[in-house]
């Protein structure tokens, strides 16, 4: 796949104005005219790990720019395999990996913006959160009643604007983030209710797989339009050209998985990364240090 190429797919799904949005306008099976056979499109997936694993060993040594990877989905959409088969290969040491579930008593006796922060990747690193502070715009917006373990005074919990201002914290936060030298690329990973019906059967009927399905995914299902119009409002008050929403087509594994290792690669690489580069004093003190080993030889 050639740059122009890989710059086509990324405009194809990247939302940087939320204005407009509306979800139902991608679909779910879009393969971007993308026909190719499962092994062709590993052999793409292995092509853009290994530009992603180039890209990482500057960004690391550069030691500049942080990367915040943040990946949403309906159950069953593909995360954990996007983040496995998109990140294998990378640098462990430069990577962080955290996965959000229901928050703690520590948690809940902070704002829902602290443990992410507590997770945020250092410069030089890339961290993937899994979930995130989306979470208290979507399963919070469609179950109220989590809010109630918030601890929030009453008259703060009852107002009739708070999914709206925070969503408002939340694009103030990432644009601040982005002001400080964090690179945020977000990834909803898109999929179908049938294909979502479809791999919940196969958790359920295939023994490898029954460790995946939990018993609520079914009854989170019944919610469908309703998280839809969540995300819908979530994208539409946070897609910005400095923290970008990726609507990447999840019906397709692999396909999927294409999509979020060239989003990622595109933004690297247009951070202008390389090497440090050494002045003329240090340049002269590598010089005398090369003639020192050689002397020892």
């Amino acid at each position: 796949m050639d740059a122009k190429q890989r710059q086509k797919l990324v405009d194809r799904y990247r939302v940087e104005d939320g204005k407009n949005f509306r979800l139902k306008r991608y679909a779910t099976d879009d393969r971007a005219g993308l026909n190719n056979s499962k092994q062709e499109m590993a052999d793409l997936l292995r092509e853009g790990v290994e530009r992603l694993s180039e890209d990482q060993d500057k960004l690391y040594a550069q030691d500049r720019w942080a990367v915040l990877c943040i990946f949403q989905a309906m159950d069953a959409a593909g995360k954990d395999g996007a983040i496995k088969h998109v990140f294998t290969g990378l640098n462990p040491q430069g990577c962080h990996v955290t996965s959000f579930k229901a928050p703690n008593a520590l948690e809940l006796d902070h704002d829902f913006l602290w443990r992410h922060v507590t997770s945020l990747p250092a410069r030089g690193m890339i961290g993937i959160h899994n979930r995130s502070w989306y979470e208290e715009v979507l399963v919070a917006r469609v179950h109220p009643a989590i809010l109630d373990k918030q601890k929030l005074p009453p008259e703060l919990r009852a107002h009739k604007r708070l999914y709206d201002e925070r969503l408002e914290d939340i694009a103030a936060f990432e644009r601040y983030l982005a002001r400080q030298g964090v690179l945020i690329l977000k990834f909803f990973l898109h999929v179908g209710k049938e294909e979502q019906y479809r791999r919940f059967l196969a958790r359920i009927e295939e023994p490898e797989k029954n460790w995946k399905f939990e018993a609520g995914d079914v009854a989170e299902r019944r919610h469908w339009d309703a998280y839809q119009d969540a995300y819908d409002a979530a994208i539409r008050a946070t897609a910005a050209p400095h923290a970008p929403w990726f609507v990447v087509p999840a019906d397709n594994k692999p396909f999927a998985r294409l999509v979020v290792s060239v989003a990622l690669s595109e933004a690297l690489e247009g951070l202008d990364l390389h090497y440090p580069r050494l002045d003329e004093s240090e340049r002269a003190a590598l010089e005398e240090a090369r003639k020192a080993l050689v002397a020892e030889g």
